[in-house]
């Protein structure tokens, strides 16, 4: 991404310490989608890892057939020196739609960087038909090279 359209891309909110949110919040809002997300981008920057958030820009064709533009955002954008890669957090994967829901930015970023689906019921790190790595929450954590896999 450059200039304008790097510009443009959404922005989102990450806590260092989810234990001190939770007590400012009274223990409100404790969502665990949420919660996985913020893990997920601590440990990223942990890592060592600059990290955005991707927007993927599809135009598309209607049931009655007129053209409308989608944005679809990919969680997490990140990059450490010629290395990037797209990774999604999904708390839940119920059934193949909400698995096609999810790998649908990663494969239409038009690149062949790694694209990866973090979810907390993943039993084993797998690659899909579509060539995106699934693996668990527990997974990513544990092991450093994770992403690597």
């Amino acid at each position: 991404m450059k200039g304008k359209k790097y510009i443009d891309t959404p922005s989102k909110y990450y806590f260092t310490d989810l234990g001190l949110r939770n007590a400012r919040l009274n223990f409100r809002q404790v969502e665990e989608t949420h919660a996985m997300e913020n893990i997920i981008f601590n440990e990223l920057k942990v890592r060592g890892y600059n990290v955005d958030v991707g927007v993927v820009v599809m135009n598309e064709t209607d049931q009655t057939g007129k053209k409308i533009r989608k944005q679809l955002e990919i969680d997490f954008v990140c990059n450490k020196g010629s290395k990037r890669y797209y990774i999604q957090s999904a708390f839940a994967m119920q059934d193949e739609k909400k698995m096609q829901q999810e790998e649908r930015p990663l494969i239409n970023t038009g690149d062949g960087f790694k694209k990866i689906i973090i979810t907390k019921d993943a039993i084993a790190p797998l690659y899909n038909e579509e060539g995106v790595l699934v693996m668990s929450i527990f997974d990513f954590l544990l092991n450093p090279d994770s992403m690597d896999l």
